[in-house]
């Protein structure tokens, strides 16, 4: 197998060259522990600072307002659980929707057994919460509301400033996922009214292992990791200097030219969107058909498992999703489907294809050309579509 074509930007990126660069002499030369007074540790107190410039001016906040963290999840965690403990004398009543990523599903999970209550809003059947359910869920108890920017399967975004508005309206605080949106959506926390915003390097061609929480200064948040003064002494920990410098230069690079990128980005993914509408019969595009993520693909392929056709799709050099890489182990089909009502059986045969800066035509090409016969060769060997073939079903 000579052909790789990568397609699953939304589980991970390549480390941009540039990036890359930027983080290497915090391995080698420039190696010392921020913390110290010394030289060494002040270069890599001043590369964390420049950073931290780099984030903030990505999403429109305050340098001070930003906090690095481990990855998105744990900015996720952070969020939640901190909120949650800081202002339970106020209420304990915390509102988000049934298709957030686990990060937050399982947080939430895990404060209603410490006596919280948690609404978990439905969705429309492309993915977005509806407005009025909202305000309907709101009580005098509620203390956050916690709304993914854009989801990482189906790629819907949802309707942030209007959700910040209610939020501000309300005095609750307002915190979402924006792993996803980052680099892909123009985001202004002052603008959309967010209170707490959590982001991943790894999603934006930096590195793994480091993220970060933005929280609006004045905001009562628990510490997360006690033991040092690291963060303004909410996340203590040496820091992964080198790893943050990666997500400053990749945050920058990510937000300079988004028009741009967004533009070719959104080219191929409806190349490719419109190539399997035309070739493939009983699919259906999972998701918002335009308020979407520029490089989200996400189908569903009747009569077939989706996990036979990314094995015969890796056969060929092309890797995808058949939804979250967080749960790619799981046999159960993906919780956003199924939120989005499709049936069990036909959830199960979901595909998500998502492009990056390194997508070509040629890649879209290649698949468009592969995919139809990977598909008519999984159905042959189903009774099911045995069935609508003589007609039985469809």
């Amino acid at each position: 197998m000579n052909k790789r074509i990568y397609l699953d930007y939304a589980a991970t990126t390549p480390v941009k060259e540039e990036v890359f660069q930027a983080m290497k002499p915090y391995f080698t030369e420039a190696f010392g522990n921020p913390s110290s007074v010394y030289s060494y540790g002040r270069e890599g107190k001043q590369a964390i600072d420049t950073a931290r410039k780099q984030v903030a001016k990505a999403i429109g906040s305050k340098t001070d307002e930003i906090f690095f963290t481990g990855g998105g999840s744990e900015a996720d965690n952070w969020a939640i659980k901190g909120i949650a403990y800081a202002n339970k004398n106020k209420g304990k009543h915390i509102i988000t929707s049934n298709i957030e990523h686990h990060a937050v599903l399982h947080t939430c999970e895990y404060l209603e057994k410490e006596g919280f209550k948690v609404t978990y809003l439905e969705v429309d059947e492309y993915g977005q919460i509806r407005i009025e359910d909202l305000k309907k869920a709101i009580t005098d108890e509620t203390i956050l509301i916690t709304i993914m920017f854009a989801n990482n399967e189906v790629g819907t975004i949802q309707h942030i400033k209007e959700i910040g508005e209610i939020a501000r309206e309300h005095k609750i605080y307002f915190h979402t996922d924006a792993v996803q949106a980052l680099g892909n959506v123009k985001i202004d926390v002052n603008e959309l009214n967010i209170d707490l915003l959590s982001v991943s390097a790894h999603k934006v061609y930096g590195p793994k292992g480091v993220g970060a929480l933005y929280v609006r200064k004045g905001i009562k948040l628990f510490s997360f990791i006690h033991g040092g003064a690291q963060e303004r002494r909410r996340r203590a920990g040496t820091e992964n200097v080198a790893g943050i410098v990666g997500f400053g230069k990749a945050a920058e690079m990510a937000t300079e030219n988004l028009e741009e990128h967004v533009s070719k980005i959104k080219k191929l993914r409806d190349k490719l969107i419109d190539g399997i509408n035309e070739r493939i019969k009983y699919v259906r595009l999972n998701g918002h058909p335009t308020d979407r993520l520029p490089g989200n693909v996400n189908f569903v392929f009747e009569f077939i498992e989706g996990e036979s056709l990314l094995l015969s799709l890796d056969l060929i050099g092309v890797a995808g999703s058949s939804g979250s890489a967080c749960t790619s182990g799981s046999l159960d089909p993906s919780h956003v489907l199924m939120a989005l009502g499709l049936p069990h059986e036909i959830a199960h045969g979901s595909l998500r294809l998502t492009i990056g800066d390194f997508t070509t035509e040629e890649d879209i090409d290649y698949v468009l050309e592969n995919l139809p016969k990977i598909v008519d060769r999984l159905r042959m060997m189903s009774p099911l579509y045995e069935e609508v073939l003589k007609g039985g079903q469809k």
